[in-house]
């Protein structure tokens, strides 16, 4: 600890509990796009974010899916890893991960005191004070680079990717997952926009990787790549991927690169994994043919096999049957319905959702109504909730058009009741889905497991 906090240096956050607060009572300063607040106080701690070899991932869908399968993959490889990602499911201490291992609260609280000053040194100029984000950000970097010192760090973007804090880095490889209708208000209301957006994190020189399908979006990164003299490799391009069928709840592919193809098989639910999956595996060919990283084939379908992330289409153990997916924007609820069907028999399709107050939910719910028999509408335990009444009428302005002519529509605001609500109308030969923003899953997940210690936030 001592060593941690620097000879001398006073420490203020005498707990766990106390550093998480402290770090939680900077949310107010909201996320503010730029990267001077966090280069600051990298230049006051020596640059260590120099330090680490990064792979950084951004885009609107699939980063959390796509750092799980890195990761999975490179441990069951014999490398060490770390994992930086947002938002977390159960604890604070999810996001900074070591070889799947929560940092310690101690080390968290130690290097929180480490940050303390220089975030107190900061807000006193006119930069203003660092945001949660950065020094959530800043607490990472310190934990990779001086603390548990792993092979590589798999490093997601929070928002966008050019202004994101995480830009910080220049990683050995970069993959922009996709692009979509997601945070709008921040990163602009067109494709090309949001795209110009995610491929900040494209670097002079650093290969890249994407599954980006649509052309406007697709033009953007081909321009910057090109601009970064940065090697793109593109989903349909460079590599392809081709779907082998589901057997058993897992799902089969072919991956074609550049260098070799090989049949994986994953056992994360949904369409969409594979592209996730896909991207993830040119990454490891590009780490594997040009930096010198052993990878068996092995032991690649292997970590692959094995990947799990909480709350993207996970079946809780139980009855009723009822499984748990983030879709909380339009691209992640055309896979949640497209998926449904493809993994799941049922009867009446029972779902619970809840939504932050700055997302499409228009488009959301015209994917989501087609499938749905009924849909209880709730709020998150979380201060940017969207009004559960509100969502009512969104969905009520649709039903005409999209929805079945059976479709149930309820409100409740007490998502604890909405939940027992989901329960009792989910019969035997139902499935009870409960969709929306990760603050929501997070509460469910951690009521059905029965995790009282647990945590959630950005």
């Amino acid at each position: 600890m001592e060593e941690i906090n620097g000879a001398g240096a006073a420490a203020p956050l005498h707990t766990y509990n106390e550093a998480v607060e402290w770090i939680n009572s900077l949310i107010p300063f909201g996320i503010r796009p730029g990267l001077e607040r966090i280069e600051r106080m990298m230049e006051l701690l020596g640059h260590p974010h120099r330090r680490p070899k990064f792979i950084h991932v951004a885009g609107t869908n699939g980063k959390g899916s796509t750092c799980a399968f890195l990761t999975s993959v490179l441990r069951q490889n014999g490398y060490s890893v770390g994992t930086f990602t947002s938002p977390y499911i159960t604890k604070f201490t999810n996001r900074f991960q070591y070889n799947g291992e929560d940092i310690p609260e101690e080390t968290l609280t130690a290097l929180a005191n480490r940050l303390h000053p220089l975030v107190e040194e900061i807000a006193a100029t006119p930069l203003g004070s660092p945001t949660m984000f950065e020094v959530a950000t800043a607490l990472a970097i310190l934990y990779y680079a001086e603390v548990c010192y792993p092979d590589v760090v798999v490093w997601e973007t929070g928002l966008g990717g050019r202004m994101d804090v995480t830009n910080i880095v220049t990683p050995i490889v970069s993959v922009i997952t996709n692009v979509g209708y997601d945070h709008t208000d921040v990163l602009g209301d067109t494709l090309e926009k949001i795209a110009f957006e995610k491929a900040g994190i494209i670097k002079p020189g650093v290969p890249v990787i994407s599954c980006v399908s649509q052309p406007e979006a697709v033009s953007v990164l081909k321009d910057k790549a090109s601009s970064c003299r940065a090697t793109l490799y593109l989903a349909g391009e460079q590599f392809a991927y081709e779907s082998k069928g589901i057997r058993e709840g897992v799902q089969t592919f072919t991956f074609k690169g550049p260098f070799r193809s090989l049949d994986i098989a994953i056992a994360m639910k949904g369409e969409h994994q594979l592209a996730n999956a896909a991207g993830a595996m040119m990454a490891l060919e590009v780490l594997r043919q040009y930096m010198a990283f052993i990878l068996s084939d092995e032991d690649v379908l292997a970590g692959f096999r094995r990947t799990f992330w909480a709350g993207r289409l996970e079946e809780i153990p139980g009855n009723p049957r009822i499984v748990l997916d983030g879709a909380h924007n339009p691209e992640g609820a055309a896979s949640l319905a497209a998926s449904l069907p493809k993994f799941y028999q049922y009867r009446k399709l029972n779902l619970l959702m809840g939504m932050l107050s700055n997302k499409h939910h228009e488009s959301y719910f015209k994917h989501i109504l087609p499938i749905v028999d009924t849909l209880i509408l709730t709020e998150p335990d979380f201060r940017k909730k969207m009004d559960a009444e509100h969502l009512r009428l969104i969905a009520e302005s649709l039903r005409k058009n999209y929805a079945r002519e059976h479709l149930q529509i309820i409100v409740e605001h007490d998502w604890g009741k909405a939940l027992q609500l989901l329960k009792s109308i989910t019969g035997g030969n139902d499935l009870a889905v409960v969709s929306g923003t990760l603050y929501l899953i997070a509460d469910v997940r951690s009521a059905l497991l029965r995790q009282p210690d647990s945590e959630k936030g950005w």
